[in-house]
Parts: C-alpha cells; structure tokens; sequence
C-alpha cells in the first residue's frame, strides 16, 4: 500500500536511491552531446556520476556501530559528496557546450531535428531536473554526514 505524498517522510537511505537517479539522468544527458564532444567529455562526467552512486551505496552498507565503520561510513559520505560538486561542475559545462546547438541534440523519431526553441526548452528541462536532482543529494548527503557524525560523540 503506498503513502499518500503529503505523508512521506525523507527515508534514511534516500541518499542511495536519489544517486541511483542523478547516475541514470547523468547518462541520458550525455547521450545528447554530439559525437565530437562526447569523446571528449562524456566518459569521465559518467565517471564522476558512477562515483556518487557508489560511494552512497558502499556508505549505506556501512552500519555505523563503532568509531572506526562510523569513519569509513563518513569517508564514504564525503567522497560522494565530492564527486557530486565535481559532476555538478562538469555538467554544467557541459549544458553550455550543449546550448550552443540545442538543436543538434534532439531527433525525432523519424530523425528530423528539433527547431532551436523547443530544442531549447527540453534542454532547459533537462538540466533544471538534473540540478534539482543535484541539490537534493547534496542535502541527503550532509544530512547523512551529519547524523553519522553524531553517532561518534554518543
């Protein structure tokens, strides 16, 4: 039975499942650049995205019961961490490079390209999601940082 929306609260492993996101959106907004710049630039921002997902998953498989899984658990944490600021900053070079040509970044289905202001607009979607996405786990992670971090001095 599902919760109503207005009831559900933050999980605790939400952090894992929002990285699990942000790595599948990541993907399908690299499969946008052209194949000049995607030799270039996709490979390491998938990297990056990979990182986040991982490190959440390896932090939440870490029970915090003593002081040293509560340093490894926060090690992890902060390497997700890390490597979200680093794939924030890369995606956003790349949405510049993408908003160039919007464009050239969109086919229909019978292969004919979008016209630039609704390329524009998906573009735009595309990366406001992607950022929104970003900023929650951004805010998972320090909320998990912090609460790992309160265990230590109990």
């Amino acid at each position: 039975m599902s919760v109503l929306k207005n009831r559900r609260i933050t999980s605790k492993a939400d952090f894992v499942n929002t990285a699990s996101e942000i790595y599948d959106d990541v993907i399908e907004f690299l499969t946008r650049l052209s194949t000049r710049y995607s030799r270039l630039m996709a490979e390491p921002i998938a990297k990056l995205a990979g990182e986040v997902e991982d490190h959440a998953e390896k932090a939440n498989s870490i029970f915090p019961s003593d002081p040293q899984r509560i340093d490894l658990r926060i090690g992890h944490l902060l390497e997700a961490r890390a490597a979200l600021m680093a794939l924030d900053v890369r995606l956003a070079k790349c949405y510049r490079i993408m908003n160039k040509n919007p464009e050239g970044c969109f086919t229909t289905a019978k292969g004919r390209t979008l016209d630039a202001k609704e390329a524009s607009e998906r573009l735009e979607a595309m990366a406001d999601n992607l950022g929104a996405k970003i900023d929650r786990e951004n805010d998972l992670l320090k909320g998990q940082i912090e609460s790992t971090s309160k265990r230590r001095k109990k």
